[in-house]
């Protein structure tokens, strides 16, 4: 009965870390390379395999990256001492723009994930789903993101978080109407690309703006990407982006998507990745944030009314 209690030498697969820590296999062999970390032992076939101590500072590392700090200047510190480069990095929590936010935190914090179920179905019938996932769920994400930067919250108490919050969505979301109109809108993430919360939120105000969605969840090939958009025959493929992608990937997976989707299907891109500001590519619409939906959809019914398609509206 206690085979699953703390083994004494957890390990994981480069594919684990990969995913794990958002650092591609690529990078973890470089780093091996060049810097003797992370040092991997061999599994009985010859593979690298992790120690939970190396994964733990390979996501300090990450962090840090994201943050604006070079590899080679961070990889041989401890991890102590990048924990507090970390804590130094992350901006001070904003203060929540809804009094029970705190109080939210503090119910996934103690683990009395139903009164957080609960609390938060009370909130969703109270405003419905549009005020909800503006006013409550969009802050508590970027909260609950600061907090694990800053190492105040478990990974374990972030995917609860996560979870349940995509139970209540994906239950609201099955609860709209049937749509009567376009733009037919197929969501997804590229395969580098694990977070998809920000999707679901897209989704749910798309929903509600009459638009017929498609969701294919997160981490599908492009290819994969163009035959679901051509099989569903969408109007719009909708991304979302995190730092966690290669900036490299990220631009060059939009020009190759643009061009196996051709002219007639439009790309949207949303998220908190800085290319998105920075460098956007061409015949790729940026979405700032959430309230730039709505105007959106309507842009887009707009120019398909002018052009006498089908449905417009």
């Amino acid at each position: 009965m206690n085979e699953f209690i703390a083994q004494p030498d957890v390990t994981l697969s480069i594919a684990a870390v990969e995913r794990d820590t958002g650092l591609s296999k690529d990078t973890l062999r470089v780093w091996e390379r060049r810097y003797g970390f992370p040092m991997p032992r061999r599994d009985a076939f010859g593979e690298r395999c992790y120690g939970t101590d190396e994964v733990d500072k390979l996501r300090l590392v990450k962090r840090l990256m994201d943050g604006g700090h070079r590899p080679g200047k961070i990889v041989h510190r401890s991890s102590a001492e990048l924990q507090e480069l970390a804590q130094a990095l992350a901006p001070p929590a904003a203060s929540p723009p809804c009094a029970d936010l705190d109080g939210y935190l503090n119910l996934l914090k103690t683990h009395r994930v139903d009164e957080l179920r609960r609390s938060l179905s009370q909130e969703l019938v109270r405003v419905g789903l549009a005020r909800f996932v503006a006013e409550s769920i969009a802050p508590l994400t970027v909260l609950v993101g600061e907090c694990w930067a800053r190492g105040s919250i478990e990974i374990f108490e972030e995917h609860l978080f996560t979870e349940l919050v995509q139970v209540l969505l994906r239950n609201a979301i099955n609860q709209i109407p049937e749509p009567g109109g376009r733009p037919d809108i197929l969501l997804t993430t590229f395969p580098q690309e694990p977070h998809g919360l920000g999707l679901l939120m897209a989704e749910a105000l798309f929903s509600l703006d009459g638009c017929k969605c498609v969701s294919l969840g997160v981490q599908t090939p492009i290819w994969d990407i163009a035959r679901a958009a051509q099989a569903q025959r969408v109007d719009i493929v909708a991304l979302s982006f995190s730092p966690v992608v290669n900036g490299h990937q990220l631009i060059e997976g939009l020009i190759e998507l643009t061009h196996r989707l051709g002219p007639s299907v439009e790309i949207w891109a949303g998220g908190t990745h800085p290319l998105l500001k920075r460098r956007p590519p061409l015949n790729v619409r940026t979405l700032s944030g959430l309230a730039d939906l709505h105007l959106a959809v309507a842009e887009w019914r707009s120019r398909a009314a002018a052009r006498g398609d089908r449905a417009a509206s």
